[in-house]
């Protein structure tokens, strides 16, 4: 590939999206002219990328570079309490000529339901789940946004907080941050998106490089000073003083093991869960739990063994059926085929839309998950079809909600609406 279009590629984080988009034109003119060589088609599939509005090393117009040149057959947005990225990935799908959806994952307050005070799927605080927006019609962005926004404001007054707290620790360490010019500068803020403790765990991972620079040093700081444990895997990469995406691993090791000495308890910024799934049925979102499932022997290797849904899972789908839920999304490459075969049954006793959606937010993230490239999840290829046809569906017309009074009294059965808007998403998925 010649310096025009590898200038294109790293032009697709430029600030202005007006100018990522162009170049992703001008990308696209080097694969039709046979200039870049054109990836394989797939039928790989991806509901879950974070941005650059949320968390990510990639705006929506890389993101969806990234998935193309990686192979996958249509590709998701689903940033942290944003929907300020959904139109870019939606314009830059057009101009590549891949399907998108565009979604938001949120956290939702559990208290006024049976399942309060339990460890449900949020690692760091009980009562708090994470459920996802899927499929929002383009007419309702702005009112998702307008929605969203005020939590997001609520979610900055913690991450500042949990910044002092943090300073506190660092202090005899001759390390300060601030929450403005370290953390959220680190943001896309200002253009609609969120902050995340990824931004605050990120903003420390360039503080302590500044300090000790890369290698040994710092490594020995976070292990013998700080006292916090470090894989193997992540050692190996912070003694390697060359490592290109450095302060990426370096963030990775801080969210997994140091994140609990600063973290705050999240409570005005997290919607109660009837609020969340009224606002998502007027616009026409199909809401999604997030399975997340006990881990034990983590089948990929870099999970702690950790406790979550399992234990009473069938109360669990009780309850998100009773609040009206739509959908469940679960990640193939996390959890056993025992795991999911359980959680399919009782998708399918409950009526619940199964979503695939493998979190990308690092760049050591591959875009293709192999594990969906078992047969036992075609299901998941299907749905996603489904999805971009009830995207493109309710962005013509609200009517067209697959969830919606009007369709459901028409196609009571979920996977007749399944084929009728699989079918639908095929048929003008360019």
């Amino acid at each position: 590939m010649n310096d025009y279009y590898l200038k294109h590629i790293e032009n697709l984080n430029n600030p202005s999206m007006e100018q990522r988009l162009d170049s992703l034109s001008k990308l696209k003119e080097g694969i039709d002219s046979g200039e870049i060589r054109k990836p394989a088609e797939s039928n790989d599939v991806n509901n879950h990328i974070h941005t650059s509005y949320s968390f990510s090393p990639y705006t929506p117009a890389k993101a969806l570079w990234m998935a193309y040149i990686n192979g996958l057959g249509t590709a998701g947005i689903m940033d942290h309490d944003t929907v300020a990225g959904c139109l870019e990935f939606a314009r830059a799908g057009k101009i590549i000529g891949m399907a998108t959806t565009g979604g938001m994952e949120i956290r939702v307050n559990m208290d006024n339901t049976s399942l309060a005070g339990r460890k449900i799927n949020n690692p760091d605080q009980n009562s708090i789940v994470y459920m996802a927006l899927h499929g929002i019609p383009h007419t309702k962005i702005e009112e998702i946004q307008s929605w969203i926004r005020p939590y997001a404001k609520a979610r900055n007054r913690r991450n500042s907080d949990m910044v002092d707290k943090l300073n506190q620790i660092l202090k005899p360490h001759d390390i300060k941050m601030d929450f403005k010019n370290d953390v959220a500068m680190l943001s896309m803020w200002r253009d609609g998106g969120s902050i995340t403790e990824r931004h605050i765990s990120y903003a420390l991972a360039f503080k302590l490089t500044e300090r000790f620079g890369k290698g040994e040093k710092l490594v020995d700081f976070y292990k013998n000073t700080m006292k916090l444990p470090l894989r193997a895997k992540s050692e190996e990469y912070l003694l390697d003083e060359g490592n290109p995406v450095y302060e990426y691993d370096l963030l990775s090791a801080i969210k997994s093991d140091m994140i609990d000495m600063f973290y705050l308890p999240a409570t005005e910024e997290c919607p109660d869960v009837r609020e969340a799934l009224e606002v998502a049925a007027i616009n026409g979102c199909i809401s999604a739990y997030a399975y997340l499932g006990d881990v034990g022997d983590s089948i990929t290797g870099d999970k702690k063994p950790q406790k979550f849904e399992d234990d009473y899972i069938d109360e669990l789908f009780k309850e998100i059926s009773r609040l009206g839920f739509n959908a469940v999304t679960y990640m193939p490459s996390r959890n056993t085929m025992k795991q999911f075969n359980r959680v399919k049954d009782l998708c399918i006793k409950h009526q619940l839309f199964q979503i695939s959606g493998e979190d990308i937010n690092s760049p050591r993230q591959g875009f293709i998950c192999k594990a969906m490239r078992n047969e036992a999840f075609s299901n998941l290829v299907e749905s996603t079809w489904a999805l971009i046809g009830h995207e493109k569906l309710t962005t013509d017309s609200m009517d067209n909600n697959m969830f919606g009074e009007m369709i459901c009294s028409v196609k009571p059965g979920l996977d007749e609406r399944i084929l009728q808007y699989m079918q639908a998403g095929k048929g003008d998925s360019k």
